[in-house]
């Protein structure tokens, strides 16, 4: 269950906090719907609850809040706006990527994909989806790792009806294998219709925590529904003949040809607009919301008042409206405020009459009637039977591997064309500029190779690096693929650690391919006399894969603590460009050296021996660091990966 307690959102700038001190409570085996026009705090309201936004409150999973739980990913499943994916992944590669990220097998991906209907589909991309596809792959991402409880954020916007019956008998079946299911809605009609439980926001504040049958009887109303040319004049008229009678009726024009009238029925409203001469193109009966004007004077937290009208009297149905059953006996497919329409099962037919007569009970019991005992236990055995598209259970989860964020990480960099397109673009400017410096002359061979001028603070091959560093932390914070039930990735140390193996091999891979096109093209355009191998090729190769792979470490680091690819890359080029100077200024000045090389101070200072000459590469790589990009690059290193640390740190005390 969920247990929510106190939030309240930080407060803004000379206005009222978004979301002020609300409480409650969803239960397993129930739909809970969290109802509230827009702007009303809903969204809020679930980012407090998941720890995406700072405030005031807790909220508490099965006991335990989201910071506590090892594996967020299995315990809530959410869907919070469209699908969190890169718009250019498949279908299947998204959902094989977040089944490495939650540590299920992959063959997890094709039963949810035959579940949710999206077979299809499997290898379209993200970004081509429809609405009502692209919300299946939503539900289909939450119920991915099997979680107790699914938090879903409007998930019926947009949907068509057969959509809407699909999402609908889905989450019934969910609740019916004794999951718990939070999700919100502006419509109190489809509150009505889906949940078991309605808690009703408005402004930021908790006005009502009701079962559905209370919510249906004290807060909604009936109406009439009426289509007419003159819609204006026909109202006037209601309004006129209600403050006649006295009686408690209230005409809204809604715009254009449409009239709702409250209080009233059908046959009341129709000979009104027969004596006076109206045309009617339509009049029925409908379940609306409680109409213009209620929303003062709410009644409190499960308080059991009618609504009130527009003049503050107490709504009265008009002749032959019956009035409102205190019916709790639903099932997944009616509910007593549910619309007499497509979806409703007041507008079965007899003659669609199931062998069983279910649909029969569910029409008897929309008019008002009291179904037979046991009839929602029967309902919900159906629905438990037939699953309504939900996956089969995980029974066995697999133990956590180390290698399970190496694996996500691959998957997450090979599954979109970025990184490949990325590559091909460095080695392409790469080897036309070496082939222009080659031409121009007056650069030295090593530099020449590396396709890097004096010009430039940095060869293309490790701003590409750098760009395909801060891609692997800032494309998740644009498009979170990670435990989207925390909105962006934890902030763990084997996650880092792989994106940093991940961007450290890519690299490593790009600087080879690099100087071997370069090296390729100037043979064929200028002979093999511009590509002899210089005798200190060993210390030059080490520095080159040095400059690059300390490039792309440093793009992950940016890129995760400033949550942005574009901040990646800037401090990849701030490093020649600030950091250099900077260290500059700091070291100019006398200072003492020894001509003593420091391999002979390592062998003279340590008693034992090193072994394979282990002080010689020592000393080439202090060498390294000591000049002055090798130096500034590891300055900044250090001091990204401690901010990246004091981050983390901060967001576990928050």
């Amino acid at each position: 269950m969920i247990q929510a307690t106190g939030l309240t959102s930080s407060p803004r700038k000379e206005l009222p906090p978004a979301v002020d001190d609300v409480s409650f409570e969803a239960h397993a085996g129930r739909v809970t719907a969290l109802l509230g026009a827009p702007g009303a705090g809903k969204t809020t309201a679930l980012r407090l609850m998941l720890e995406l936004q700072r405030g005031r409150g807790i909220t508490y999973f099965r006991g335990r809040p989201l910071h506590r739980i090892p594996h967020p990913s299995r315990e809530v499943g959410v869907l919070l706006g469209d699908v969190p994916g890169h718009p250019a992944r498949t279908v299947r590669g998204h959902l094989r990527m977040l089944c490495a990220a939650t540590g299920v097998p992959a063959r997890r991906a094709d039963e949810i994909l035959e579940a949710a209907g999206l077979v299809s589909l499997r290898d379209e991309r993200l970004g081509t989806l429809s609405r009502g596809m692209d919300r299946r792959l939503g539900l289909a991402c939450a119920l991915l790792p099997d979680p107790h409880t699914l938090v879903l954020d409007e998930p019926a916007r947009g949907l068509s009806a057969a959509e809407n019956r699909w999402l609908y008998s889905t989450l019934r079946a969910y609740a019916a294998r004794g999951g718990t299911v939070l999700c919100t809605t502006a419509d109190p009609k489809e509150a009505a219709r889906i949940a078991d439980h309605v808690v009703t926001l408005e402004r930021g504040r908790l006005v009502a925590d009701q079962a559905a049958a209370d919510f249906s009887r004290t807060r909604l109303r009936p109406r009439v529904a009426v289509r007419s040319p003159h819609a204006a004049r026909l109202c006037a008229l209601l309004a006129q003949e209600a403050r006649a009678t006295r009686r408690s009726v209230e005409a809204v024009h809604e715009g254009g040809n449409r009239l709702c009238v409250y209080g009233s029925t059908c046959a009341d409203v129709g000979e009104t607009a027969f004596r006076h001469g109206i045309v009617v193109h339509q009049l029925a009966d409908e379940v609306g919301d409680m109409g213009p004007g209620a929303g003062a004077g709410e009644p409190a937290v499960d308080e059991k008042v009618p609504p009130a009208g527009a003049a503050g009297e107490p709504a009265r149905p008009g002749p032959g409206v019956p009035p409102p059953t205190d019916d709790t006996a639903r099932g997944p497919d009616h509910h007593p405020g549910a619309p007499a329409g497509e979806d409703s099962p007041a507008s079965v037919s007899p003659s669609q009459k199931a062998p069983d007569g279910s649909k029969a009970q569910d029409a008897s019991v929309a008019e008002g009637a009291h179904p037979a005992p046991g009839a929602r236990s029967r309902r919900a055995a159906r629905t438990r039977d037939t699953g309504a598209g939900l996956p089969p259970p995980i029974s066995v989860r697999p133990a956590p591997r180390p290698l399970r964020p190496l694996r996500y990480e691959i998957r997450r960099a090979t599954g979109v064309g970025t990184g490949f397109l990325v590559g091909a673009a460095v080695l392409v400017v790469s080897a036309l500029t070496a082939v222009l410096l080659a031409r121009v002359g007056h650069t030295p061979q090593p530099r020449l190779l590396a396709a890097w001028p004096r010009e430039l603070p940095l060869p293309p091959a490790a701003l590409g690096a750098g760009l395909l560093g801060a891609l692997a932390f800032g494309d998740e914070f644009r498009h979170p693929a990670l435990a989207a039930d925390r909105g962006t990735v934890p902030r763990r140390l084997g996650l880092l650690t792989a994106k940093l193996l991940v961007a450290s091999a890519s690299a490593a891979v790009l600087a080879v391919l690099t100087v071997g096109c370069d090296a390729e093209l100037l043979h064929l355009v200028y002979g093999r006399e511009v590509v002899e191998v210089p005798a200190d090729w060993l210390p030059l190769s080490a520095g080159w894969l040095g400059l690059v792979i300390g490039c792309a470490c440093a793009g992950v680091l940016a890129a995760g603590v400033f949550r942005s690819t574009t901040a990646g890359l800037a401090v990849v080029v701030a490093v020649p460009l600030l950091v250099v100077p900077l260290v500059h200024k700091v070291t100019e000045g006398p200072a003492v050296r020894t001509p003593v090389p420091l391999a002979s101070r390592l062998r003279d200072g340590v008693p034992l021996r090193w072994p394979f000459g282990g002080e010689r590469h020592l000393d080439a790589v202090l060498r390294l660091i000591a000049q002055p990009v090798g130096g500034a690059l590891t300055l900044s290193l250090a001091a990204l990966l401690c901010a990246y640390v004091f981050t983390g740190l901060r967001s576990r005390v928050r």
